[in-house]
């Protein structure tokens, strides 16, 4: 996938942002503004469909914050007519399949899609096409006729994540053993973390070992955690990058088991309850905040622009570019990121609402929170 200059531009202002995500911080940026009131030809009615595909229930935002945030911004915007159907694919390309088969066949207005596979989903997405049905990809870019894309920028992910490493390392990082733990890598967004992430540590540190995910499942990731450790030495591991949260516990369980007690840095990505804890922890040493809000939100706000016609709040919405396999300049909607950090914990998930002190802190984590300051 190839972003343009405006993703760049969107890029060099979210490494400007430590603190919270806002609307108002990315309207700033130019990456987020609110459309126009629609023309004089643009759909008048509220009842709108939208089809809404999610992966899996292995990765925790999807159902506490995706859906449920999606939902309520396709009411707000339809004057509490517009419907999201829903269905989660568990994992499975082929139960996915056969769920968007079934909203082209209820001839939903719009199908929002995070493909379990990219190129597997490419089919669907041609007889959605075939049926007048606009396809945006969401959080994960799909093959085939899609008619945009709403995300974060990716890249950046993995630049964050790979800059993290390298700042915890810090002169000692050339002669450190780094162990990459990659994603699933049919799912195009784990060549972009990938990329990012090799941006920054090709050349600053020694990456001993790197390995896919299947699936992004932490059990995946555990047996290959317990490759390296037998290959490179638990003791010589200076740090891992996991590219998502749900690797990153994993990643940790082995090491502790292996006997490590000062444990190496690990990332992650997604801001995960479990991992803020495990940040809180120390055990942990970052993870990637995204927006979810301002990526859901997005996503609900670009589909009903879509479904009627509302060209001007489209395109406002649609600032970037990215190419899939299957199409050039697919208009984009792309969302900054943070590193979440002990330090910044309170400026981000809590300031935003995504979590509460008491959700983060615990009878088990109460003393952690307090070494950090974290209390309320």
């Amino acid at each position: 996938m190839k972003l343009r200059a405006t993703a760049a531009a969107a890029r060099r202002c979210a490494l400007l942002l430590t603190a919270s995500l806002s609307a108002l911080s990315l309207t700033a940026c130019g990456v987020l503004e609110p459309g126009g009131d629609a023309p004089s030809d643009a759909r008048a009615d509220q009842d709108i469909t939208v089809g809404l595909l999610l992966p899996d229930r292995d990765t925790a935002r999807f159902e506490k914050f995706d859906h449920p945030l999606i939902k309520e911004r396709i009411a707000s915007q339809t004057d509490r007519r517009g419907e999201v159907v829903y269905a989660n694919a568990e994992g499975s390309k082929e139960k996915q399949s056969e769920q968007f088969r079934q909203m082209v066949d209820r001839d939903v207005d719009v199908i929002l899609v995070n493909a379990v596979d990219a190129r597997a989903i490419a089919p669907d997405v041609r007889r959605a096409k075939r049926a007048g049905i606009p396809v945006i990809a969401y959080d994960r870019l799909a093959e085939g006729p899609i008619d945009a894309y709403v995300s974060h920028d990716n890249e950046l992910v993995g630049q964050v994540q790979g800059r993290a490493l390298v700042d915890a390392l810090g002169e000692n990082a050339e002669n450190s053993k780094v162990v990459m733990m990659n994603g699933e890598p049919a799912d195009p967004n784990t060549a972009l973390f990938k990329k990012g992430a090799l941006d920054e540590l090709d050349d600053a540190v020694d990456i001993a070992a790197s390995y896919d995910t299947r699936k992004w499942l932490p059990e995946v990731a555990a047996e290959n955690m317990r490759k390296a450790i037998e290959e490179v030495g638990a003791g010589n591991i200076a740090a891992v990058y996991s590219a998502n949260d749900g690797m990153a516990g994993a990643v940790i369980e082995e090491l502790q088991d292996a006997g490590v007690t000062e444990l190496p840095p690990v990332t992650g990505q997604d801001a995960d309850l479990e991992a803020v804890r495990r940040i809180v922890a120390g055990t942990q040493y970052m993870t990637v905040y995204k927006s979810f809000l301002l990526e859901a939100t997005g996503a609900a706000d670009m589909a009903v622009a879509k479904v009627q016609d509302r060209a001007i709040q489209f395109d406002a919405l649609a600032r970037d570019e990215v190419d899939s396999r299957s199409r050039k300049g697919i208009p984009a909607m792309l969302v900054p990121v943070v590193a979440l950090t002990r330090e910044n914990i309170e400026d981000t998930v809590i300031a935003d609402g995504v979590y509460t002190v008491r959700d983060i802190c615990t009878p088990a984590h109460a003393e952690d929170c307090a070494t950090i300051g974290l209390t309320g």
